[in-house]
């Protein structure tokens, strides 16, 4: 088990521990979001850009029906390692 997971931060669309630093444009590994910011908030806003014409709210939403925040990154994701598993 990875000794550093317990100190990486929540992805704002999956909510599992993959990241090191809060909008600093990371992907994350498990459902591919990049994290530019966008948080509760603003999450019904489209802000483009890497997450293109989706919204947060919406890539949740698709993250718990397929496990990517969109459909396109499918063969991206991976499952969170024990870790790094929402809490």
């Amino acid at each position: 088990m990875s000794h550093d997971a317990p100190f990486k931060r929540c992805c704002p669309c999956c909510d599992n521990r993959t990241l090191d630093e809060h909008a600093d444009y990371e992907i994350c590994p498990v459902c591919f979001w990049e994290d530019d910011g966008q948080d509760d908030e603003s999450a019904n806003e489209i802000w483009g850009g890497a997450n293109g014409d989706i919204s947060l709210t919406a890539a949740r939403q698709n993250y718990i029906r397929i496990g990517a925040a969109d459909p396109k990154n499918l063969r991206h994701v991976r499952a969170p390692t024990e870790a790094e598993a929402a809490r």
